[in-house]
């Protein structure tokens, strides 16, 4: 792997920075009341927007849909800038990442026509329904069903953790149509539906980022529903492997690490365990973005992504962790209010192991596909 950019690279990256600079207010760190509160959201439809008109949006998406087919190290810049200043994306980068990529891949012309422009132009929130109250990351356990009723459906049951699901549009909904692991599909749910009822989770997290919510005999016609019955699975599979390394959260850990550094310094501290502790967070992150960055030189070459996803994923998460531990022990005053960015990071912090599928569950594919660890018999 070449480790350098080249002068192609290096220009766009300085444009996405210029972008920031122009078009983040002054008060940028302080405004959000948290990474999913509603005014972070409300600014973003704005935002993406701009971005959109920019040609900074999409890039990487198909000419047909906006973009102008740039390759997976492209998109990946993108995506490193906009979280190194504090993903001003929200939610969107779910529509940039994954769902729109996936309803080019199984959805139907009419659901594309549908969802896919608007989602071009960077007007619309989208929410995942994948966790449930019994069905965290283990999706083979979820209870929501969706039973068919002639030329509808009909859905019962509830999610949890939902992120956006105050603002969103649309879900991604996973829901159970038949027994068994392969009886789950998916469908594309507006969120206006009569039946939907969301609940915000009070949350460390900030304002506004996660939710509960309710299905009492929502009704969908058939032609929500992407792809085909039991498909849900291999969508998910092809979902979840783009989300997994499309959220370089290392780039904002790095950040975050150096501006505590910095901090530590200023005041006359850095010293002693600090330095030991900094210099592991340091390279935990450096550890995180080389690993991210093989599955993008994977992709660029037209290589199949395996479990080595879910591998890069776990060494995110294990640098955003080592970056929260050493804000807690070295710099706890900014969680307490004085740097109101710290803070910030060290809220999405706390969920970098749960959000697109629990380190744990990570660990499990690893060991089974990665390693080809047998299995413990029951």
């Amino acid at each position: 792997m070449d480790f350098g950019w080249n002068a192609e690279q290096e220009r766009f990256r300085a444009t996405v920075r210029a972008f920031l600079k122009d078009n983040l207010p002054a008060d940028w760190e302080t405004q959000a009341e948290g990474p999913g509160s509603h005014k972070q959201t409300a600014f973003s439809r704005v935002f993406c927007a701009k971005l959109a008109e920019a040609g900074l949006l999409i890039p990487h998406w198909p000419k047909q849909w906006g973009g102008r087919e740039a390759d997976p190290w492209t998109a990946f810049i993108l995506a490193e800038e906009m979280w190194m200043a504090g993903e001003p994306r929200g939610g969107q980068y779910m529509n940039v990442n994954w769902i729109g990529p996936t309803l080019m891949r199984y959805g139907s012309e009419a659901q594309q026509q549908r969802y896919i422009p608007p989602m071009a132009r960077g007007e619309v929130i989208w929410c995942q329904g994948f966790s449930e109250p019994e069905a965290g990351s283990d999706l083979a356990s979820l209870r929501t069903k969706a039973e068919k009723n002639g030329d509808t459906y009909v859905i019962n049951g509830q999610k949890i953790w939902t992120s956006y699901a105050g603002d969103a549009e649309t879900c991604f909904l996973l829901a159970r149509t038949s027994p068994g692991k392969s009886g789950i599909s998916i469908f594309l749910l507006p969120m206006d539906t009569p039946g939907i009822i969301v609940r915000q989770i009070p949350s460390v997290i900030g304002e506004g980022d996660i939710h509960e919510v309710f299905f009492d005999d929502v009704t969908l016609p058939e032609t929500a529903l992407l792809g085909q019955e039991g498909q849900a699975w291999e969508i998910s599979r092809y979902s979840l492997q783009l989300e997994r390394v499309g959220i370089p959260r290392f780039a904002l850990a790095s950040r975050m690490l150096h501006r505590a550094v910095g901090r530590l310094k200023q005041a006359g501290r850095f010293e002693g365990d600090a330095v030991t502790q900094a210099a592991r967070a340091n390279a935990a992150c450096e550890a995180a973005r080389l690993y991210n960055y093989s599955i993008i030189d994977q992709r660029a070459r037209n290589l199949s992504t395996g479990p080595e996803a879910s591998a890069a994923r776990y060494c995110t998460v294990m640098a955003e962790r080592a970056v929260g531990e050493f804000v807690v022990e070295h710099n706890a005053d900014a969680l307490a209010g004085a740097d109101p960015m710290l803070l910030a990071h060290h809220q999405r912090a706390i969920v970098a192991g749960i959000a697109s599928g629990a380190a744990e569950i990570q660990l499990n594919i690893i060991a089974t596909e990665f390693l080809q660890l047998p299995r413990e018999p029951r």
